[in-house]
């Protein structure tokens, strides 16, 4: 078996204050240096394997998905945060909510609600200021969470629906930057479980946070069940679905998975949009064939319309490879294992990194360049095997269909009324929990046909 190099450990520390801001340099260094799996130990007893190769990825994840759960950084540091529902459980427990959850996000349920999906964007787009600078990721950000409010909860007519959102973001961002500080520096982690020394930089002030945003929620459950209301949603749903023994979802079960929704059902969609927007306005290109296609938007049944514009989804499949939200993820091994020449041990972690698969070299012409045409349909098939933009296997994100056609529509509806330029010349990027863009900023203009 193949020995895995581990990187020293006072060169992880010597170069801790940088991972802390940033990981990925540190990770493409030594994935440059050690090739494509390498192991690290952050503090004693804890040794992380870090890995890009795409056939130890289909073992863990498609393969042999049954020996690996997710790890307790997931379960349970990410778990307190954001709850116990489907993106931070195992077992039988994620697989009996999955399979109650999962009709929500076919696409004869998403189509449905495509309309009120519209009119949220479209009234997001109006209140864009033109001819000025302005961070697409704010616009971006409101929009998403509101078409998850609207869409997925059918939540209009709850009151101070406006103020609830922006509590809910706020509280989103203050957890998750308490999480990065937990999981960047571990060895700190006795420093932020003291309120009385660290104030409002605490865990127990995060937790308190987290709190307030599931009674939110509850009052949001609250809400419809006196309402008598059945929009047919997710919520209505999910008040009414069974498990098979006949059981319903218990409350706590419940505002757990409506956490885990509202939080990364909007966050990623926002990460990616952010990314697309800015992708394209450097590439003008891009927007002149994608423009081309944006007369589908006239189709009365608006998914028929979607499914006609191919490009703009080779630009979102792009935009997915070079910037992928979830950009990393984890798995511990339940057994001994093994993969190719290497041995996998019994409760060993593996921290996979979908950002670095999806540039290196080998497997990618150009990986650096956005390129939509490498997705064209007759070409997407050769990169099925290390494209994994909402990971693999059946624990592949629940939502990504329903976050595709949103970023298509989103894409459209933007370059049917704006053309859009960039104001810097790169693109930044934040990796926290999701990875975010940084000072992404564009100047939109009024395209001369929507000027009345």
């Amino acid at each position: 078996m193949r020995k895995i190099e581990q990187i020293p450990a006072l060169t992880f520390l010597a170069k801790s204050r940088q991972i802390y801001k940033n990981p990925l340099p540190f990770h493409r260094e030594n994935f440059q240096k050690y090739g494509n799996t390498f192991k690290i130990s952050p503090k004693p007893g804890l040794m992380i394997h870090f890995t890009c190769d795409e056939k130890i990825t289909q073992h863990i994840l498609q393969k042999n998905q049954k020996n690996f759960n997710k790890s307790t950084l997931q379960t349970e540091d990410l778990g307190k945060y954001i709850g116990h529902g489907l993106l931070t459980e195992n077992g039988e427990k994620w697989r009996a909510n999955r399979k109650l959850i999962q009709p929500a996000f076919y696409k004869k349920s998403i189509s449905s609600l495509m309309r009120t999906m519209d009119e949220v964007i479209q009234e997001e787009f109006s209140k864009i200021k033109t001819d000025e600078a302005i961070d697409v990721y704010e616009v971006f950000n409101d929009l998403a969470f509101k078409v998850v409010a609207r869409s997925l909860f059918d939540l209009a007519d709850i009151d101070d629906l406006e103020e609830k959102i922006s509590r809910l973001q706020f509280i989103t961002e203050k957890a998750q930057k308490m999480l990065i500080k937990e999981l960047r520096i571990p060895w700190m982690k006795w420093y932020f479980d003291r309120e009385w020394l660290s104030g409002e930089n605490s865990v127990p002030h995060a937790l308190e946070l987290i709190e307030e945003a599931r009674e939110i929620l509850r009052n949001i459950i609250n809400n419809r069940r006196s309402s008598d209301r059945e929009p047919g949603d997710l919520l209505d749903m999910l008040l009414h679905s069974t498990y098979e023994d006949g059981s319903y979802m218990e409350d706590d079960q419940l505002v757990d998975e409506i956490l885990v929704l509202f939080i990364a059902g909007h966050e990623t969609t926002a990460n990616a949009l952010s990314f697309a927007a800015q992708l394209l306005a450097h590439h003008p290109e891009t927007i002149a064939k994608a423009n081309k296609e944006i007369s589908h938007l006239d189709n009365k049944d608006l998914m028929t319309g979607l499914m006609q514009m191919p490009y703009i989804k080779q630009c979102v499949d792009e935009t997915l490879r070079m910037y992928p939200p979830a950009y990393v993820t984890d798995r511990v091994a339940i057994a001994a294992d093994s993969c190719e020449d290497i041995a996998i041990a019994k409760g060993s972690i593996w921290l996979i990194s979908f950002y670095e698969m999806h540039r290196r070299k080998d497997l990618w012409e150009d990986p650096e360049v956005f390129n939509p045409d490498r997705f064209a349909p007759d070409k997407a098939k050769a990169y099925r095997d290390f494209y994994f933009p909402f990971g693999a296997g059946p624990r592949m994100c629940v939502g990504n269909n329903f976050a595709v056609f949103e970023m298509i529509l989103v894409i459209a509806r933007m370059l049917e009324r704006f053309e859009i330029t960039p104001v810097h010349d790169s693109i930044d990027y934040h990796p926290l929990i999701t990875l975010k863009p940084r000072n992404a900023q564009l100047l939109f203009k009024k395209k001369a046909a929507t000027e009345n």
